[in-house]
């Protein structure tokens, strides 16, 4: 741990150029930077397992006012995004800042300015959210009491909603904002923004934007820092989490019968996350993450009460007369990644994974056994390809989310409906902010594979996404699916996409057709025990992103 500290002060020594960033997983433009590294244009030092530290490597040129007239200040104002997504028949889709997972139409609003005087920097940049909010179609009412109570044992071990209240649902807050002071490589403040850490195009196993920014105090490297060993990006966050007040399930009938309630107000997290680009191996970042929450009412005083992830990693530290109840007392839930990227200028290509575990292992004999236990891991890669003698590249990306239980659930949990699944836990619920998942926002228990070929000029960008997303299979073996007539729940969807720029307008767009197999685990009504057939949905989700910038700019990425 004293590495740990040696590193947050040494970084904060080392001198950077202040210039205003974009939120994580901005639109096209994160994309973008990503796609100039692969072409070895610029910004080859960052690792893109930090996304809130890539501050000053930003595309575009803000509007400032009274720049010069006033030593010192600078002010001016940001580009405004607006999304509008129309999905039918049921929810579909993640990753779009609290954007909230229903059918029907909503949209999403952000906008506002900036400030900096001498080292303190004011970020003020809204949003608002406002959904249509419709219900849709579910079949919990026709299955057995075990089935039921299988899907309830997740819901009330997380919060993910299946419909936010009744009625149309609008959520203003202030979104990608923050007020930090800035000196050397590091910034201190409070912020609301959200967070991306670890190498996924489509997601992260701790934080994301999928779900809505959550206060919190930071501390982060602004850009990468050099020393002897290399380059080093790193945030410590302590933050408020939030429950979404909502039961589970659209039948109030089942909610009182199975549905337990919150037991606490709110949660208080505790994360860090440290990146190293080795000096010997270029193009190579490696990196960890380490999260704990729990009700704020359960947490006490002590270092280790406000500073959990230096804690132990064993579980058998925390035993005490053969027994860890005392510790399991406070219900404390953590999450522990490690990650790595691999980029090759060469070829214009990139790997990566992130591989993650939601409980402690009891001693470094057991993960050694047993790494699979309470896992998830994420595996990616990008190529481009140079098909025309302008800037016109071919790319393919792909990744893959895993999240599902490993098959040893067999034998740790003493039966064969396993245990919890990733961003769950029995006191703190869920790894979640107002009822969506703070990392993985493809559902409790979900794998989805994702591979995209497009076109790609610039910003530019036409084509095509195959999706396949098994849904919560870690209920559909909990609850002994497989020994029924009910088959899994797999999504296979096929999504046009289209990017273009118009002078100080950017339009990212995205058209996906979405066809469910055994949809909700459903039987067909011609369904026979004889000829078992599962009912099938076939929805669309059409998405449209509207980027205008005052300035009209759009500069060139610098190193």
């Amino acid at each position: 741990m004293r590495f740990i500290f040696f590193c947050f002060a040494f970084f904060s020594s080392i001198q950077f150029v202040l210039s205003q960033g974009l939120p994580v997983a901005f639109p096209v433009f994160e994309e973008f930077l990503r796609r100039k590294q692969l072409l070895g244009e610029g910004g080859k030092s960052y690792s893109f397992l930090l996304r809130s530290g890539m501050q000053d490597e930003s595309v575009y040129e803000a509007t400032t006012y009274l720049e010069g007239k006033i030593p010192d200040l600078e002010i001016g104002i940001l580009p405004m995004l607006t999304s509008i997504r129309g999905t039918t028949n049921r929810p579909y889709g993640w990753g779009d800042y609290g954007m909230i997972p229903n059918p029907g139409l909503q949209t999403y609003f952000s906008g506002g300015g900036f400030a900096s005087y001498k080292g303190f920097n004011l970020v003020l940049r809204p949003e608002l959210v406002i959904a249509q909010n419709r219900g849709f179609e579910t079949d919990l009412g026709s299955m057995s009491r075990f089935q039921i109570e299988s899907r309830y044992l997740l819901w009330n071990i997380g919060d993910v909603p299946e419909r936010f209240g009744n009625g149309i649902y609008a959520r203003p807050w202030w979104g990608q904002s923050k007020l930090t002071y800035q000196y050397g490589a590091f910034e201190v403040g409070v912020s609301t923004q959200n967070n991306w850490w670890g190498p996924g195009q489509w997601n992260s196993l701790t934080f994301s934007n999928n779900a809505q920014g959550f206060p919190h105090v930071t501390v982060n490297s602004i850009r990468p820092a050099k020393t002897f060993l290399g380059n080093f990006e790193g945030q410590l966050i302590l933050g408020r989490l939030l429950n979404s007040g909502f039961a589970p399930s659209q039948n109030q009938e089942l909610n009182t019968r199975y549905f337990l309630p919150f037991n606490g107000d709110w949660r208080y997290l505790n994360a860090i996350t440290i990146s190293w680009s080795p000096r010997w191996v270029d193009g190579l970042f490696l990196g960890f993450s380490r999260t704990h929450h729990q009700y704020n009412a359960m947490r006490g005083n002590s270092f280790y009460d406000w500073l959990p992830i230096f804690e132990g990693f064993q579980k058998k530290n925390f035993f005490r007369n053969g027994n860890s109840v005392e510790y399991d007392a406070n219900g404390r839930s953590q999450q522990f990644t490690i990650f790595g990227r691999y980029v090759i200028p060469k070829t214009k290509s990139e790997i990566y994974f992130e591989y993650g575990r939601r409980d402690h292992a009891f001693n470094w004999r057991d993960f050694a056994l047993s790494p699979e236990h309470a896992r998830a891991y994420i595996l990616g890669f990008n190529q481009l390809i140079k098909v025309s003698d302008g800037n016109n590249h071919l790319q393919i990306r792909g990744e893959m989310t895993h999240q599902q239980e490993s098959i040893n659930r067999y034998i740790r949990n003493g039966g064969i409906s396993g245990g919890f699944t990733w961003h769950t836990h029995g006191t703190a619920r869920g790894f979640v902010n107002r009822g969506q998942p703070l990392g993985v926002g493809i559902g409790t228990g979900s794998n989805v594979q994702t591979l995209e070929l497009a076109l790609v000029d610039g910003v530019n960008k036409k084509g095509i996404l195959f999706e396949r997303l098994a849904y919560n299979e870690d209920f559909y073996y909990k609850a002994l699916l497989q020994f029924t007539d009910r088959k899994p729940w797999i999504d296979y969807s096929v999504g046009f996409l289209y990017d273009k720029q118009f002078g100080s307008l950017l339009l990212s767009s995205k058209l996906q057709v979405i066809h469910a197999r055994n949809y909700q685990w459903q039987l067909d009504p011609q369904s026979t025990p004889e000829f078992p057939r599962g009912r099938n949905l076939t929805s669309v989700l059409a998405q449209v992103s509207a980027v205008y910038f005052w300035n009209g700019g759009i500069r060139r990425v610098r190193e």
